[in-house]
């Protein structure tokens, strides 16, 4: 799954910088890539699951830098606080992930409407835990589809947290860029 996301990310690395370079400093893209490819180099170390999660949040944070890896890492940490035992039922699937956005809400105040990864994010692992389906394909494409319909509302949005949020209306009439990448690490994560 997460080389999968690594390679849809690398393919809009310049879309999402872009997009970070309207209000921001514009390096999202570089820098989402950066995180993944430490977090997908991490699992090449071959540990259980849990230890492989809190080592790739751990990793994130510590070789790369700024607000895209404490988040991202924080949301691996989370992860792996939540992941119970060596094999996934669909309530750990969930439990997993819920895990990973509580922690990611121990960095940020930042909620749905802020124009933030949040918006992909918090719709996302809301679809997850509300999806009935005991198949984990089912699963993933209700967070993916809920991801991606956040981060086209952030369109319309202005921001209020990050640089952005120094733009006012200004920061309307485009997608955030973190909410898009996110929106595009669900989708990935869904394709499996």
């Amino acid at each position: 799954m997460l080389q999968k996301a690594l390679e849809r990310i690398k393919e809009r690395e310049e879309e999402f910088s872009k997009l970070d370079a309207l209000t921001g400093d514009g390096d999202h893209g570089t820098a989402i890539v950066s995180a993944l490819t430490v977090a997908v180099k991490t699992t090449e170390k071959g540990t259980d699951f849990k230890t492989m999660l809190n080592d790739m949040g751990f990793a994130v944070m510590m070789e790369t830098s700024g607000s895209t890896s404490t988040l991202l890492g924080a949301f691996f940490l989370g992860m792996g606080d939540a992941a119970c035992g060596a094999e996934l039922d669909i309530a750990g699937v969930k439990a997993m992930f819920a895990g990973g956005l509580a922690n990611v809400r121990k960095q940020t105040k930042a909620d749905v409407g802020d124009k933030t990864m949040m918006d992909a994010l918090i719709p996302a692992v809301s679809a997850l835990e509300a999806c009935t389906s005991d198949h984990i394909g089912a699963l993933l494409s209700a967070a993916a589809l809920e991801a991606q319909k956040g981060a086209e509302a952030t369109v319309d949005m202005i921001a209020k947290h990050g640089r952005a949020r120094n733009y006012g209306e200004r920061s309307k009439g485009f997608m955030d860029s973190g909410a898009a990448s996110w929106s595009t690490m669900f989708a990935a994560f869904a394709d499996i």
